[in-house]
């Protein structure tokens, strides 16, 4: 269950979205960032793993108790509720985005959708959205992807910063 609307944006920075995610640690070292920055995790089934996995468990530490973590069946079913209770806007985060990911202005309450770490998100989704709610980061031009749970990480404490770090000390 979601927290509560006014709650949300005092509580909750952002919201972390994988969709379809593949690789247990990659989910493991999220869901540390998350306990760590108050983030909110939305993980779109299918999983390629247990959430038991002792990979996810081992990344993640001791720190699933402290994340919010939430499973759904579908991205739709999702970006449904996160209207109803988040007053972000939703960006994706791929390597075939244009946008730089610095030069969005991220607010509370900001959803950040990451895609499974093999095949990224897909081709109808991104093109649900608008071109500069679409981005990347700069790499060298041949590069492919950085690693999922580093470039959440990036992605997060840029929005962090450009919001002084609220909430955290």
């Amino acid at each position: 269950m979601l927290l509560d609307p006014c709650l949300y944006k005092l509580t909750l920075m952002f919201n972390i979205v994988l969709y379809q995610p593949e690789i247990p640690p990659n989910t493991g070292n999220i869901i540390r960032l998350c306990a760590n920055t108050g983030c909110h995790l939305h993980l779109i089934e299918p999983l390629g793993f247990d959430l038991n996995d002792k990979k996810l468990r081992r990344a993640g530490l001791d720190y699933h108790e402290w994340a919010d973590v939430q499973i759904h069946p579908s991205l739709p079913e999702l970006i449904s509720k996160l209207a109803d209770t988040s007053p972000g806007s939703i960006y994706a985060i791929s390597t075939r985005g244009t946008q730089n990911y610095s030069d969005i202005n991220f607010l509370p309450g900001d959803s950040l959708v990451f895609g499974p770490e093999t095949r990224g998100l897909p081709q109808e989704y991104l093109a649900s959205l608008a071109q500069e709610n679409i981005l990347r980061l700069p790499m060298l031009e041949n590069s492919r992807s950085l690693n999922l749970s580093n470039t959440a990480a990036i992605v997060v404490y840029e929005a962090l910063r450009q919001n002084n770090f609220r909430g955290l000390k």
